[in-house]
């Protein structure tokens, strides 16, 4: 139901990432909530964001610039298309690393209607220069055109009509403070809760025709990493599962048997996840051991296990970085169904001075 940005990386590869692919792009306009009571979880969020809207439309004015931050798939882009909804106002859509120079922000900016929303995804990628120049644009409704070089160039005032800008970045630690602090009201979305992703399933599944048990419903949410964009990633799969090798009912027996096909377990780990903890485990008793040395053993590239595999790992609290390297929890083992070596302490693979 939520969704953010489009990527070519790894992540967009599997069908537990949470980057949007070409298929959630086709689907996704018929399935995006269009108000704030259509949109489901981020329930703080929702009833902040509700109040800067209603005072900004009860005064007449424009509504402040909001930064949206989280992970990909939990609702950014769908709230800025709600917050240009509920104002009544067009919305425009761009990313940071398409601005690349100062120029590509002016010309969009010189653009804008009054009132209108900018949707600035990524904001954090932006380039410098044109970061520099949305600061006054944010402010002050004004932007400096450069006109000329070196010693005979001169500054243009552009007047701009007042604007919403809604930025949306999955690492808001790289926003500068000037540009953060010029935000009016900021909101970080958190995972979604299982029973927040059941009510999602259940939403989609009607709009898309689809026939879903509760226990279906419950079985796919359990494997859907609290993201909504692959709660119904996974419940497309699971349609057309049931769709060829059932009646077209899902059930949780469906459900369970389609993610089999799919190698997503109970606890949302695909191919990538496992051979991960597999390699930690079985070969390096559970750690610790390198990333380098990891990625070797697993076939990936550095990069994909540190950036794809490893944070979702991190979170579930399978998988633990120190400094010596990466190390597998007591939890890795039990998921697995393996038993620690008696040479591990506390299943980190630390060898007992001892020798108990």
């Amino acid at each position: 139901m939520n969704w953010d940005d489009t990527t070519d990386s790894p992540a967009a590869e599997r069908l537990v990432g949470a980057s949007a692919d070409r298929e959630d792009q086709a689907v996704e306009s018929a399935l995006r909530p269009k108000d704030l009571d259509e949109f489901i979880g981020q329930e703080k969020v929702r009833e902040q964001l509700d109040l800067v809207l209603r005072a900004a439309r009860a005064r007449g004015a424009t509504a402040d610039h909001v930064l949206l931050s989280g992970a990909p798939g939990l609702g950014k882009t769908t709230l800025s298309m709600i917050i240009a909804a509920e104002m009544g106002a067009p919305i425009r859509i761009t990313s940071g690393p398409a601005i690349q120079h100062a120029g590509d922000l002016a010309a969009i900016l010189s653009s804008l209607q009054e009132g209108e929303v900018l949707f600035l995804d990524e904001i954090h990628r932006m380039s410098r220069p044109a970061e520099e120049m949305l600061y006054m644009a944010m402010e002050d409704f004004r932007v400096d055109v450069i006109v000329g070089k070196g010693p005979g160039a001169t500054a243009i005032p552009l007047e701009l009509p007042p604007f919403t800008l809604v930025g949306a970045t999955t690492r808001a630690g790289l926003l500068p403070p000037p540009l953060r602090d010029r935000f009016g009201f900021t909101a970080h979305m958190e995972f979604y809760e299982p029973a927040e992703l059941e009510r999602v399933i259940h939403r989609s599944a009607s709009l898309l025709d689809v026939e879903i048990e509760a226990d279906g419903a419950t079985e796919i949410a359990g494997r859907s990493r609290g993201t909504p964009r692959i709660a119904n990633r996974l419940l497309r799969r699971v349609r057309d599962y049931a769709q060829v090798k059932a009646d077209g009912i899902i059930t949780k027996d469906i459900a369970a048997a389609a993610l089999a096909v799919y190698e997503v377990d109970a606890r949302g780990l695909d191919r990538l996840d496992r051979a991960v903890l597999e390699a930690l485990l079985k070969l390096f008793g559970g750690g610790p051991v390198g990333l380098s040395t990891l990625a070797v053993a697993v076939g990936e590239e550095r990069e994909t296990v540190e950036e794809v595999a490893e944070p979702f790992l991190v979170r579930e609290g399978l998988l633990a970085r120190t400094p010596r390297g990466r190390v597998g929890t007591p939890a890795a083992w039990a998921h697995l169904g393996l038993t620690p070596p008696r040479s591990s302490a506390a299943g980190n693979g630390q060898q007992d001075l001892f020798g108990a």
